[in-house]
């Protein structure tokens, strides 16, 4: 469970591996995990996944009346949603500080950086506007849910259309997408957090730490930036000093990184609006990979009793000694082999004959074919007649007494001969 906190030796192996330039992953300092980003049947639905962490977002609108300080302005407004599914130290239905500072980073990065004509969205001043409403759910928690919360964020407001509007005098008419296409948001610039982790006090950084490496940190820095090399929100958190060159080698990494990640944003969308546009698949299932073998399946066929093979699996069936050691079958050689009476397997198994010598195997022979040799005393019944008959007796055996005093003598030699002795 991610909630139970680390032992000194999982610290210790952490930070020594990261003085040494390794990542308990195999990744280098600066090198993101493996990215993915899909979007649902619906307009406005995006899902994020950064490795094993996932985020999906979901964007909805509603005509509301305006804000009295911006009555020609839209509202957007952002929800974080921190789940027990996605960690167990999550608490439902209230959000702890680590969600707070999250929705807060989302805020300044969306909001206060004005990526979404907010004018756009106004319907007729000081009445109505449209407010957008963007839930941030956090699936699964691995580490960095601020990158990850950032691009479903931006690339489900990119992906929404929001219904058509038209204004006739007083009277609004909001036009289904039966109607009339939806419209797309005016969306002017891409901002995505990017996020550092910092230990021994600055010395060394990564890019995109994992659960783990999150818990040893010093501390942590998250630059907002778009494509432009503009920087939208900048925020610095632990116990820890940075110098200036530090801060400019962040954001030299963070152009790169923001620049690779705008450009899958926008060939997701394009893959998403080519599918849509020729009526193709699309959506969250389509996304799932089916390529790989899960079971190892083979059709059964019905058995035809009127043919020969037929004939001998129902003899194989009901245990018929027919004394093959095979189905005869050219065909159907890999299916079922008989590898002795009544035994049947699929590939390797049957009888074992492991560590047995091949005297004990003449000897066993020898035994099977010898007839049963016994005195007028002795009644015995063998098995290895039919295995057909009906008789269920065991095999008796009646020793004389000379028969007794020869089996005594070789077990714990003969006592009769002792006390003639004494």
């Amino acid at each position: 469970m991610r909630d139970i906190p680390l032992s000194n030796c999982e610290r210790d192996f952490i930070k020594k591996a990261i003085s040494e330039k390794r990542r308990i992953d195999g990744r280098q300092a600066y090198d993101y995990r493996h990215m993915k980003i899909s979007f649902g049947i619906e307009r406005g639905c995006c899902q994020v996944e950064i490795g094993d962490t996932r985020v999906m977002t979901q964007v909805s609108c509603q005509v509301v009346e305006p804000k009295q300080a911006r009555p020609a302005d839209g509202i957007l407004f952002i929800n974080v949603e921190l789940s027990p599914m996605a960690c167990p130290s999550f608490e439902p239905g209230r959000l702890s500080d680590f969600g707070v500072e999250i929705n807060r980073l989302l805020e300044r990065c969306l909001k206060e950086s004005r990526c979404i004509d907010t004018e756009s969205l106004c319907i007729v001043a000081g009445e109505k506007v449209w407010e957008l409403r963007a839930d941030v759910h956090v699936l699964n928690h691995d580490g960095n849910l601020v990158d990850a919360c950032s691009i479903a964020a931006i690339a489900a407001l990119a992906h929404f259309r929001r219904p058509d509007v038209t204004v006739s005098g007083d009277e609004i008419t909001i036009h289904p997408a039966s109607e009339r296409d939806p419209v797309p948001l005016s969306v002017h610039h891409m901002p995505i957090c990017v996020s550092f982790a910092f230990f021994e006090q600055g010395k060394f950084l990564l890019v995109d730490p994992v659960d783990r490496e999150e818990k040893v940190m010093d501390g942590r820095m998250v630059i907002g930036m778009n494509k432009h090399r503009e920087i939208c929100t900048l925020q610095i958190t632990g116990q820890m000093l940075l110098l200036k060159d530090q801060v400019l080698r962040c954001s030299n990494i963070a152009v790169v990184k923001v620049a690779e990640i705008t450009d899958l944003i926008h060939k997701a969308l394009d893959n998403d609006r080519q599918e849509r546009a020729k009526g193709g698949k699309f959506g969250f299932a389509e996304t799932i990979s089916l390529d790989s073998v899960t079971t190892n399946q083979k059709p059964a066929e019905p058995i035809d009793i009127s043919t020969i093979e037929g004939q001998k699996a129902q003899a194989y069936l009901v245990g018929s000694d027919s004394g093959d050691s095979s189905m005869g079958s050219s065909e159907d050689e890999e299916d079922v082999v008989i590898m002795d009476k009544g035994v049947g397997s699929i590939g390797l198994g049957g009888a074992s004959s492991w560590a047995v010598d091949e005297e004990m195997k003449e000897l066993a022979e020898e035994q099977s074919t010898r007839p049963a040799k016994g005195n007028k005393q002795t009644g015995r019944h063998t098995a290895g007649g039919d295995l057909g008959d009906s008789s269920e007796e065991e095999d008796v055996v009646i020793l004389g007494q000379t028969d007794s005093k020869n089996i005594m003598s070789k077990m714990t030699g003969d006592p009769w001969k002792k006390k003639k002795k004494k």
